[in-house]
């Protein structure tokens, strides 16, 4: 019998066939696809021929295409719908597929082939994407140690095994932590809580079987609790185990795992010969040094330290006043925050919340893609991975352009946060064929669903993402929708948050999930009006992460890396009552794999552009501006990483921004 993921899909749009999908199939597919994989690697490497760029390069491009399948399927199962058989097969395939990349990248015959099409370049009559290929094709090999021999070559394949190894054992831990603690809950622990959060941990309650409802560490439920529960003693205890992530102690704790990766990161860089893993990491990315991303994190730590103190004092005086005397702490500053911008701007989010249905917020996000670039959306029914999810056929003038799947809710089988991930990317070589793209999600279940502002922007960023791959326009997969340097990568989709904010689109969507009324005026203004509401504090709890994350990296690996994270916030001054957003035991962005290590700082990065984009649309025919829409698809959205993303920035705006443009769009300065 046919394997599944292998056998042709006579499916709509070529979907992988989910409902005929099991997991003992992948192991077997895995396989498969190796060995195809390794024999297509050995004809381009052992070819006679005199080595072309459509002989090596292009066929390396088309050389795959099997594995490229299984991975696609196996991973979006893996993050999004786990259980004990798929989490025991993604420990067994990271070294499988660490060992089988090195394989690659240390094969002499190939990379000589490799260098002698880079060496011969200039007389080659090659497009610019071309060079681009040949030239990341050539640097991807010489990053990876092909250019290493002997020990240094052995130790650097073990390297990459072992770190494939520990990045695998870094997310397992992290979702058991999220998956096994939940705290009963008691009817009158309910009191003072509004009706969307006590109805999210009455149905938290029935998926974990509790006898009642129960606070869980999904960040969908516990920061609404912690913003809305008069309950001081059960908002620490919460807020402790939500930090406590990957840090309890037993076969969970990641601390551990954190020191390893860490080093064996210095010694992969030294064996290529960097100063740092920092060093070697951002010389890709447009930040280009160390230097220059600790410049920007600083110059945007002072303003968001004073705000965060100045609030801090503001939130003690109201902690006071209920009786409760002694510091300001981490799990008061949401409860007396939110307490206070209803004060000051009357804006409850109990109030907001029946007017963010989450699928009107879908519908926002797909009216606003028509608008700008035509794009239409049609229901599909189609199997798919996890019956929460839902997919619709995109479409641009009657063309076929990608398929989308959103998949929302919170489910404990699911890793934590949102993601945007591509289960087949845009391209038009070895054949053309259309991106399927996922948007994955943590938002409440309800009915109807309801989401707070937040996760409203969160909806928003991630459909930003999936922007980026469906409109991609390039020949060579490699450089297709989101393959861009990392600190770029974040700036479509935190541009795409803007039009959440656009005064029409709100009246038009915000409606009352039970009267179908859309938000008045006055809370609209309200809304918009408290958009940079307690910027101290978020930016305050970002910038530390970014800035421990590149302290892990630039330098000597810390033996201790608790104790490194200690000392450089004691440097920076971290105010008492704010955590880092991501502590070290639960930095899955830097250790569940290298995307964000020395990274976290791309999304201020693409902050910075990002306000400036916008400012583009505001300063021509407003955010639908039709000349801005098609620029910004012409010069970013469909190029992918086909040119550097300093030019593409260039190319749509005329020059680069500054850092004061994020800083008055977060109201750390005055506009």
């Amino acid at each position: 019998m046919t394997n599944p993921i292998l056998a042709d899909w006579q499916t709509p749009f070529d979907i992988a066939p989910f409902d005929r999908i099991a997991d003992s199939d992948f192991a077997p597919a895995l396989e498969a696809a190796l060995a195809e994989h390794r024999a297509e690697i050995a004809a381009i490497a052992d070819s006679p021929e005199a080595p072309t760029f459509a002989n090596v390069v292009e066929a390396l491009e088309a050389a795959g295409g099997a594995l490229d399948r299984v991975l696609g399927v196996f991973f979006t199962v893996a993050g999004a719908d786990s259980n004990p058989a798929r989490e025991e097969l993604q420990r067994a395939f990271s070294p499988q597929l660490a060992g089988h990349f090195s394989e690659i990248s240390a094969n002499k015959a190939l990379f000589a082939r490799v260098a002698a099409v880079w060496e011969a370049r200039e007389d080659l009559e090659l497009t610019d994407e071309q060079q681009r290929v040949l030239m990341l094709t050539h640097r991807g090999f010489v990053r990876s140690g092909a250019a290493l021999s002997g020990e240094a070559e052995a130790r650097m394949k073990e390297i990459k095994a072992r770190l494939a190894v520990l990045g695998t054992e870094f997310t397992q831990n992290l979702l058991a932590d999220e998956r096994d603690w939940f705290m009963d809950l008691s009817e009158d622990d309910l009191e003072g809580l509004p009706d969307f959060v006590t109805a999210a941990a009455r149905a938290a309650g029935q998926e974990k079987q509790a006898a009642g409802p129960v606070m869980t560490l999904s960040r969908s439920l516990i920061v609404p609790f912690l913003q809305f529960s008069p309950r001081r003693d059960l908002r620490a205890r919460a807020y402790r185990a939500w930090v406590a992530r990957g840090a309890n102690g037993g076969k969970t704790d990641n601390r551990a795992i954190a020191t390893e990766i860490l080093a064996l990161r210095e010694e992969r860089a030294a064996l290529l010969g960097y100063d740092s893993f920092a060093t070697y990491k951002l010389e890709t990315e447009m930040a280009r040094s160390p230097d220059r991303v600790r410049d920007l994190l600083m110059q945007v730590w002072a303003p968001a330290r004073a705000r965060a103190e100045e609030d801090a004092e503001v939130l003690t005086a109201m902690m006071q006043e209920d009786g409760i005397n002694g510091p300001l702490e981490p799990w008061d500053w949401h409860y007396y925050a939110a307490r206070r911008r209803k004060a000051e701007h009357d804006l409850d989010e109990a109030a907001l919340k029946p007017y963010l249905q989450l699928d009107r917020m879908i519908e926002a996000s797909f009216a606003c893609a028509n608008r700008l670039f035509g794009l239409e959306f049609r229901p599909l029914d189609i199997a798919l991975y996890h019956p929460d999810c839902r997919a619709w056929e995109v479409t641009r003038d009657g063309r076929h352009v990608a398929v989308f799947i959103g998949d929302y809710f919170a489910r404990g089988s699911k890793r934590s946060g949102a993601w945007c991930s591509a289960m087949r990317a845009q391209a038009k070589f070895p054949r053309p064929q259309a991106p399927v793209v996922i948007n994955v999600c943590n938002f409440a279940k309800g009915d109807p669903a309801l989401l707070s502002y937040d996760d409203a922007r969160t909806l928003f960023h991630e459909f930003g993402h999936a922007l980026h791959q469906m409109l991609s326009d390039v020949t060579y997969e490699s450089v297709s929708g989101t393959s861009v340097a990392r600190d770029f990568v974040e700036l479509p989709s935190q541009l795409y948050e803007h039009w959440l904010e656009v005064p029409e689109v709100l009246a038009e969507f915000a409606t009352h999930a039970e009267t179908g009324e859309p938000m008045p005026a006055e809370m609209l203004e309200k809304v918009l009006g408290a958009a940079n509401f307690d910027q101290g504090f978020q930016t305050v709890e970002y910038v530390a992460s970014a800035l421990v994350d590149l302290a892990f990296h630039d330098g000597a690996a810390p033996p201790d890396p608790m104790a490194k994270q200690a000392e450089v916030l004691a440097d920076l001054g971290m105010p008492h009552a704010i955590g880092m957003r991501h502590a070290t035991p639960h930095f899955a962005h830097v250790f569940a794999g290298d995307g964000y290590s020395s990274g976290y700082y791309s999304y201020m990065w693409s902050e910075v552009m990002d306000a400036d984009a916008f400012a583009a649309f505001e300063e021509a025919g407003g955010a639908f501006d039709p000349e801005r829409a098609e620029a910004l698809e012409r010069h970013i959205l469909s190029t992918g990483g086909s040119r550097e993303a300093e030019d593409l920035f260039l190319a749509f705006r005329g020059r680069l921004p500054g850092v004061e443009a994020l800083l008055k769009g977060r109201g750390l300065i005055a506009a």
